[in-house]
Formats: C-alpha cells, structure tokens, sequence
C-alpha cells in the first residue's frame, strides 16, 4: 500500500483515556490489553503487573503479578484471564474473582516453551493458542494449544515463523491469523481442520518495512494489525484481502500511539496499549466503520 496516504483516522480523534504516567501506582509500559465481561480493560506491565482499567471511571488498579514480564493476554469464557509472560517462559491464568494466579504451562513434556507472546482463546473447541516468538533473529515453531480443562498442552503448529506475535480468530473460528514480527513480515491464516488441527498456513499480506505485533479480529472480518515500529495501525478486509491494507492511524512522533502493542475493540473503539510509554489510547472507529 502507500505508506503517505491520509490514515482514516486522524490525532485530533484520538483520546488517552488512562494516563499512567505519573499516577501511582504506574502503568508500567503496557504490552497485553483485552477487556472483560463488565467493560473493563485489562492490560499488564513489564514487571508483571496485571491491571484492571474502569472506563467508566478513568481509573486502574493493579490486581496481581506474575513477577516477570507480561506480554498478550485474552479472557475465556469463564471470566478467567490468561497472561504470556516472557521471563518465566509460561502461561498463567488469574481468576479475578478469587484472585487466584497459577502457572498452567510452560510448554509439553518433551518440548518447552521458549518465548510465549500472545493468547487467544477458541471457545468452540475450548483452547487456548498461544504464539511461540522463539528468539530474536532465530525461526522457531511456532503455535502451542492449551485445553483450558485439562491444561493438556501440544504444538499445534510446529511451522516455523520469524517471530510469530499477535494472533486472532476468525469470526467463524475456522481459521487462525498469526503476525509476524521479523523476517518478510507476513500475516498468515492458518486453517483450522475438522479435527482441530493445523492446516498449511498462508500468506494473507506481507507488510514490509514495519514490525507487527497485535492483531485484533472484529465481527465483520477486519482485522487490525498494530505495528510497534513505525507506531501505526493497518486493517485489511480477510474476506476482501485483494482490496489491500488501510492505514487506519499513525503518530510520526511516537506519542500518543508510542510503539503499540495489542489492542481491543470494545464496541466502535480501538483501545491499544503503548509499550514505549505509559497510557492507553483510544481510536474511534464510528466514522469509518469496524
């Protein structure tokens, strides 16, 4: 696409609706966000920090830690909430109404996890995906899932991407898109079989010149695709992908959007999560449609 093209939408649209730069405790350099049953915002911070976000109040709280550093993170349909978290190699699972957090994974019992990124929950077949970075400058499978209930954990796809980050669940659950931070930085689908299984991915979109990291799937099929270099944000039509990539925002200053992570779409709104500072934004989307 071209880069220089107008982005939908524009700054003086934006909001930083929780600041966490001075409040304390600190919105410790957000990565993972995703939103709960309630409204709320969730989002971790780098020293393992797992924050609660009231929209309606503007504020946050900090619930519970891993003591690491927490990357993505996803809800199932439990209301239990699910953290990648890169020092301790693992997933764990925090249970807000208890307050409960346990290590549930770290990999199988003959391959572990080297570099667990992104969650995302599939509630048909009740697992749980989580993408496998690997290692800076090294390829490496790939796609692990985890049965929610019997924490029983495979290699779903052993392919080996350059970096493999955000992912999102088509609006049928009968496929799986992947980003790839490194590399010919592709975003793949990756077909889901009768049995559950991993099918051949493909390539939906190359994005070169940027580093992906989230993606966030709405209910029409768009998908979002967040960059943390430049700070921008894509979306490309999975139904429609020959239409090519949209900019939907991007901040040449890298403050308002600085280096975004993963994001969520609650209603007609975008919140993403900035790892080069300490706030959340949000970016409207009424105007030019979900």
């Amino acid at each position: 696409m071209d880069a220089d093209r107008k982005a939908l939408v524009g700054p003086e649209q934006w909001e930083v609706v929780v600041d966490g730069t001075l409040a304390e405790p600190q919105l410790n350099h957000p990565e993972g966000i995703c939103s709960d049953g309630e409204g709320n915002l969730w989002c971790g911070g780098e020293r393992g920090e797992i924050y609660r976000i009231d929209l309606k109040e503007r504020r946050f709280e900090q619930v519970g830690s891993t003591n690491g550093f927490a990357l993505g993170m996803n809800f199932d349909d439990r209301g239990r909430l699910y953290i990648c978290d890169s020092k301790h190699r693992a997933v764990f699972r925090f249970t807000p109404s208890s307050g409960e957090l346990a290590k549930i994974s770290g990999g199988s019992a003959n391959i572990p996890m080297r570099f667990p990124n992104y969650p995302a929950f599939d509630s048909r077949r009740r697992v749980l995906y989580v993408s496998d970075s690997y290692g800076f400058g090294q390829a490496g499978p790939g796609i692990w899932r985890i049965d929610v209930e019997t924490l029983e954990t495979e290699l779903w796809c052993s392919r080996s991407f350059d970096f493999a980050n955000g992912l999102a669940l088509s609006p049928d659950g009968c496929s799986l898109y992947v980003a790839e931070s490194r590399g010919e930085r592709n975003i793949y689908r990756i077909p889901i079989g009768n049995r559950g299984e991993a099918l051949e991915a493909e390539i939906l979109v190359s994005v070169p010149g940027v580093i992906l990291d989230g993606l966030v799937m709405s209910s029409g099929g768009r998908l979002y695709a967040t960059c943390y270099e430049p700070s921008r944000i894509y979306r490309i039509d999975t139904f429609r992908p020959e239409e090519g990539l949209e900019l939907v925002a991007e901040d040449p200053t890298a403050h308002e959007l600085c280096h975004p992570t993963n994001g969520v779409l609650v209603g007609e709104d975008l919140y993403v999560c900035n790892l080069g500072r300490w706030h959340i934004t949000r970016i409207p989307l009424a105007e030019v449609g979900v």
